[in-house]
């Protein structure tokens, strides 16, 4: 058995799959249900409580999650089996809890206060309908000027184009802001600095809902204001509920690494590494490289012409020993970003949204999410 965050698993929690549903709470134990009911408002969620197996049964067997009350296990003997059961007491000291857990079928033992956040997160988990991760990519540039920003829109554009949800993430507050390249400065939502006190668990929905929306999709960039920076806890809590949405997560990286870099990193699936084809921008990749390669293991390269002499983008891609994402296409969205209305991306027929619909066709089936 294994100790999780106060509980103890026999198996890991079901995948919801994306379903959506009402937890199923069973319990006598006035005390207990005040506690369950606070968490599950905590998790933005709005069970169905009965004091024993409800009838008909339907409700215990399509419940998403069903929380049993040390106090119901008596009960709840004898129903049908099923994934997503956990039983909840109060008393560390009783070792005959696991016994009634074994009797009910119960995938999790937990004791409060000690597993209250672990429970909170599960119960917005079958709130939000938790199915797939968002894919996941950062941009980052070999030098500066190299057109990471520029890429990292036109992916997200794309992105949504193709009817995905998408959220592109502006991770360099001293980049003058993904929104504003994308003709959306003035756009109502939030920004970086609301999240700086975020902890803890972040819903994957409300995020969505408080961004900006501009063509297709929702953006975290940030403001006009003094704030360059977010803690790395905030961070953490406001990508994993991101990912949590499924669909395509897009990051703009700076080029240099912070604990806040390094906590968007550790969620990322896939690395491109934008790089001009000229050595001195191959020299400078190497150290991007080497230092981004510590902490995530897909990195890829994507180069940009024009090619200095002896130069291509199978040779960048040898010298900097990383896999060849592909050429990036000389388009003038690309060399002069922000001219003109219509964002990176948005022409379809245009061979940089071309090569964003090529890489996100590959990276789809890489991912198994095609």
């Amino acid at each position: 058995m294994e100790t999780v965050a106060g509980t103890v698993t026999h198996d890991p929690p079901p995948a919801t799959s994306g379903r959506q549903g009402r937890p199923l709470i069973v319990t006598e134990d006035a005390e207990l249900l005040d506690d369950l009911l606070r968490l599950c408002a905590a998790a933005g969620a709005t069970p169905e409580v009965h004091h024993s197996v409800p009838e008909p049964r339907g409700s215990w067997e399509a419940a998403p999650l069903v929380l049993v009350g040390d106090d119901a296990a008596g009960r709840v003997r004898g129903t049908t089996r099923r994934r997503g059961v956990v039983l909840v007491g109060r008393d560390q000291d009783d070792s005959g809890v696991w016994k009634r857990a074994v009797e009910i079928g119960a995938d999790h033992v937990l004791m409060l206060p000690d597993g209250e956040q672990w429970l909170v997160d599960r119960i917005a988990d079958v709130a939000e309908g938790v199915g797939r991760p968002a894919l996941t990519v950062g941009v980052i540039g070999g030098r500066g000027g190299a057109g990471a920003s520029t890429l990292a829109c036109a992916l997200a554009v794309t992105s949504a184009r193709e009817g995905l949800r998408t959220l592109l993430v502006d991770a360099d507050p001293l980049g003058g802001g993904l929104d504003v390249l994308l003709g959306g400065e003035s756009a109502e939502g939030l920004r970086w600095p609301a999240f700086a006190a975020s902890r803890g668990r972040v819903g994957g929905g409300a995020l969505e809902e408080s961004l900006p929306q501009l063509h297709a999709l929702r953006v975290l960039s940030w403001d006009r204001g003094d704030c360059v920076a977010v803690p790395p806890q905030a961070v953490r809590a406001v990508l994993a509920a991101a990912r949590r949405r499924g669909g395509t997560v897009v990051v703009d990286l700076p080029r240099r690494l912070d604990d806040g870099v390094a906590e968007v990193l550790a969620q990322l699936d896939i690395g491109l590494l934008v790089v001009p084809a000229e050595l001195r921008a191959v020299a400078a990749a190497g150290r991007v490289a080497s230092a981004v390669g510590m902490v995530l293991k897909d990195l890829r390269v994507a180069v940009r012409g024009p090619y200095a002499p002896g130069l291509d983008d199978r040779e960048v891609a040898r010298l900097l020993q990383l896999p060849l994402a592909g050429e990036v296409p000389l388009e003038s969205a690309l060399l002069r970003p922000g001219e003109g209305k219509a964002p990176p991306g948005a022409a379809a027929r245009g061979p940089l949204a071309r090569f964003c619909t090529q890489f996100w066709e590959r990276a789809l089936i890489e991912a198994g999410a095609a």
